[in-house]
Order: structure tokens, then sequence, then C-alpha cells
């Protein structure tokens, strides 16, 4: 097994090993998931329709966006944000293995992980309790690829803002507003459907929304034919872009930490 596969299965494994405390968070999501289910379920019954989405359509988006909140990390930053703040990052550096490479293979260990342990209790039991809509077969594998895009366009995000403590020491602030940014852009507390106007497209336009919008809009059916192609790309075009751009402010960082730590 090569360095990379190996990073992500030990992830995978440190990440599962304590199943009662993920239990624990598969039993508030899915709290969550019943009251944000019952919000619009009361909102869509005032509108039947919005945004082209019926009630069955938004209680299944409660509970779907419950089970990605996980995999996509909406709350929550990196690990590798405290080793740059007690300075571990040097030895990370050193490795043999490129330092986005290694975390990004870590984060994906973590969020099949967490898709398992936290995502699946949610969607059962609101299966139980609601009337949700299922995919078919087709439906369900664009629905895995785009889940995986989602968590590459997430690690793309939170590893630009974790770089910044490079400069700002404390990213304590910058992941505050990341996290308003991500809960209403991504569509975690309303469908972005239901955002009017030019408010609606911009907000469906920006990366957040590849993290929550567009796996919903794929598992419910809504993207289909060339419009699964430009979701899948839209989520693809803005990780890579991301992950460019972090490729980048990686290099400049390492060479303020050499010419600040010799």
């Amino acid at each position: 097994m090569g360095v990379i596969p190996w990073v992500s299965w030990y992830a995978l494994r440190r990440y599962s090993a304590y199943p009662l405390g993920s239990a624990a968070e598969a039993v508030t999501n899915t709290f969550f998931g019943v009251m944000r289910a019952s919000v619009l379920l009361a909102l869509w019954r005032a509108r039947p329709g919005l945004g082209g989405y019926d009630a069955t359509d938004a209680v299944t988006f409660s509970f779907l966006t419950q089970a990605l909140i996980g995999p996509v990390q909406i709350f929550g930053g990196m690990e590798l944000g405290q080793r740059i703040r007690t300075g571990d990052v040097a030895i990370d550096l050193h490795r043999p293995v490129d330092l986005q490479a290694w975390w990004l293979a870590d984060d994906i260990g973590r969020a099949v992980s967490t898709l398992l342990l936290r995502g699946l209790p949610p969607m059962l039991v609101g299966g139980l309790l609601f009337t949700l809509r299922w995919p078919g077969p087709g439906t369900a594998a664009a629905f895995a690829a785009s889940v995986g895009l989602a968590v590459l366009l997430s690690f793309a995000l939170r590893y630009l803002i974790t770089l910044s403590m490079f400069w700002l020491h404390d990213e304590r602030g910058v992941q505050a507003v990341a996290l308003v940014l991500s809960l209403f852009l991504s569509g975690m507390l309303v469908p972005l459907v239901a955002f009017p106007g030019a408010l609606g497209e911009i907000a469906r336009a920006l990366p957040w929304s590849g993290l929550v919008q567009v796996p919903a809009d794929v598992y419910l059916g809504r993207r289909t034919g060339d419009g699964l192609a430009a979701a899948l790309g839209f989520q693809a075009a803005w990780a890579a872009g991301l992950l460019a751009a972090g490729r980048l402010l990686t290099r400049v960082a390492q060479r303020r930490l050499e010419a600040q730590g010799g």
C-alpha cells in the first residue's frame, strides 16, 4: 500500500475508533433533522412548490443535509491548524509526501468514517418518521460522485482557511466568517432554491453551494442529463481551482516558514 492510501486507511480507522461518540453525534444530527423537517414542512405548506420543491423534497432535504454535515465538515476546521500553531507543521513539511496531499488523504478517511457512522442514521430514522424520496441506482451513483466532489471541495476551502494561520497565527476569526458563509450559502439551513431572485443566483454560483445544495439536487433527481454533467462540472471546477490555489499558497507559506525558522 502506498503512503497516501495508507494515510486514508489510517484516518478511517482513527475516526472510527470511538463508535459511541459517533452514535451520540448521529442522534444529535437526527434530532435536528426532525426539527428542521417540521419547520420546512410548515414553510412548504404555506408556500407549496417553493423553488420547485414539493413537501417530500423539502423533508428529504432536511435529513440529507444532516447526513452531509460530517462528510463535508460544515462545523470545524482541520487538525493541521493546531500543528501550525504549535510549529509541528515543520515536521509535516519534511515528510517525503506533499503537505496538501497528506492532509487530503487524511480528510478522505475522516469523511468516509463520518458518512457511515453519522450520515446513515439520520436518513434511516427520517425514513421511518416521514415520507422521504429515495433514489434509483443511476441517481444513487450520481449522488455518490457528487458527494465525493463535495468532500474534495470542502477540503480545498478549509485547507486555504487553515493556511491563513501562517500569517494570522490564529484562524478563529477567519473560521467564524467561514462558518457563517458555509451555513447560509451551502444550503445547510435553508435550501438555496428558496432564496429570491439575484440573491439565489449568486448563492448558487459560489463554491459553498457545491457542499450541500448540489449533492441534494442530484439526490432529488433535479439534475439529469446535461444538467447533471453541469452540476458535477461546477463542483469539479471549483475544487480544482481552490486546490491549485492551496498548492500555490503552500509553497509561499513554506518559504515564509523557512525564512522565519531557518
